[in-house]
């Protein structure tokens, strides 16, 4: 596939996110409270589709099959096959695809990817589901800044640094901790995925992420905690760095409906960031696959062409929203078509213009002032050196979220200031920028509508 980096009329801002981005620097600081910087809309829509039967993603610990198909059996996809023989001990088939998409799976002794893949009468099917081990995350009473909430949701502004769901090494302290509290609910017990998905998780940061039944170790949970499968429905992820806005669903309904949301693309997402450099041109859709670096098993990459059987289509449009030293550095506001894991990060990297802040994918301190100092004026320096060293992760927040209400089929809009580590570096970087005459800016950027 070829790579796409096409100029293109970018959509228009909605009215709320263009008040963000556009507010006064002593605004900016007046905010503290982090919930007022939150705004919500909502208009009637129509009713929102019935949903789909809720999907499961599950898990079974120490599960292997080999076995012939039957001679004279028709063709049938690989992951139904084993489903159709796994299925009653326990082993959904979602979990089937996933150990399939691991290598897990073989046909004839050859290792297969696609979930579609075909077998036929007297083909030797192999498979191994591995080992899961069980987590147990127990309610913890921690601030959570809640933008929106009803019986059916909640719609949270999360902060950079916290981690999502459990994961081996992040039992505690993660939004799902806080969303038990929040629900009080004591405690759920959840099966992690392997190491690689910690490290790296195949399904997005922003792709659905569903909890279901048979992922839990059924037998030792009670009725309380096997509500608490559904009601911290996590339905989609932000890297831990990364702030903003993320929606839960509290019950089962909700869940399929904001899942199916999410699948069809039809979910609103801005994301604002701070890139090294200046992307060019200033707005343009990029459609370029995204797959696991062969190299670092903790990173992404975007690779036109890529050959990679993980390889996902992934799309982006981003647009400069300003300008900062010359080009040193640029608010840019991103608009995603697919979901797929650090996809702006990614995008962003393939560029030439990785975030502020993002080591992994090379948006390093020296880097950044390698950019910016050249066209800073000299006695400013010094404060720059100072605000880049304390960037403690990459410059990317979620400010508008935008979906109909599960429920009601209401359109929801919400948008979120980025918070105070971020508007540091802005209004830091708007201070410094000298103006077209080489004058110091005092707060006044090159804006790019």
């Amino acid at each position: 596939m070829a790579a796409a980096v096409t100029a293109a009329p970018p959509p228009g801002i909605a009215t709320t996110l263009s008040t963000l981005l556009r507010r006064s620097t002593n605004c900016i600081h007046s905010l503290r409270a982090s919930h007022r910087r939150c705004i919500y809309s909502d208009v009637v829509a129509e009713p929102a589709p019935a949903p789909p039967p809720p999907s499961r993603r599950g898990g079974h610990a120490g599960t292997r099959l080999e076995e012939a198909v039957p001679a004279g059996e028709g063709r049938s996809r690989v992951d139904a096959w084993i489903s159709a023989r796994l299925g009653g001990g326990g082993v959904s088939r979602a979990r089937v695809q996933a150990s399939i998409r691991a290598g897990l799976v073989a046909v004839n002794g050859r290792p297969v990817s696609k979930v579609s893949h075909t077998v036929k009468g007297g083909d030797t099917v192999s498979c191994t589901v591995s080992d899961l081990t069980p987590l147990r995350a127990e309610a913890e009473d921690i601030r959570l800044d809640i933008v929106y909430e009803d019986e059916h949701l909640l719609v949270v502004n999360k902060p950079a640094h916290m981690v999502v769901h459990p994961a081996p090494g992040n039992a505690n302290g993660t939004l799902v901790n806080a969303i038990l509290h929040h629900c009080k609910i004591s405690t759920f017990t959840c099966l992690a995925r392997n190491s690689i998905d910690d490290e790296c998780p195949e399904s997005s940061d922003d792709d659905v992420d569903v909890f279901d039944v048979d992922q839990f170790t059924i037998g030792d949970v009670s009725s309380e905690v096997r509500e608490a499968i559904v009601r911290p429905g996590i339905v989609h992820r932000l890297d831990k760095g990364t702030s903003g806005l993320l929606v839960v669903a509290k019950d089962e309904h909700s869940h399929a409906q904001l899942a199916e949301q999410f699948k069809l693309h039809t979910i609103s997402r801005v994301y604002l960031s701070l890139t090294c450099g200046l992307p060019s041109p200033y707005s343009a859709r990029i459609e370029v696959p995204i797959s696991r670096d062969p190299n670092n098993r903790i990173r992404m990459v975007a690779a036109p062409g890529s050959g990679h059987r993980y390889a996902k289509d992934a799309a982006s449009r981003y647009k400069v929203r300003e300008v900062f030293c010359g080009g040193g550095s640029a608010l840019v506001e991103w608009r995603l078509e697919t979901g797929r894991t650090h996809q702006i990060r990614a995008h962003a990297k393939y560029l030439g213009n990785p975030l502020l802040g993002d080591e992994t994918y090379g948006g390093t301190k020296s880097m950044a002032l390698s950019l910016l100092r050249p066209k800073t004026p000299s006695k400013y320096h010094g404060d720059l050196s100072s605000l880049i060293s304390k960037i403690d992760r990459p410059c990317l927040h979620a400010a508008l979220l935008g979906f109909k209400h599960p429920h009601s089929g209401k359109a929801l809009e919400f948008s979120c200031s980025p918070p105070d580590d971020f508007t540091e570096v802005l209004d830091e970087l708007r201070r410094v920028t000298p103006t077209s005459d080489g004058q110091d800016s005092d707060g006044v950027a090159q804006f790019c509508d």
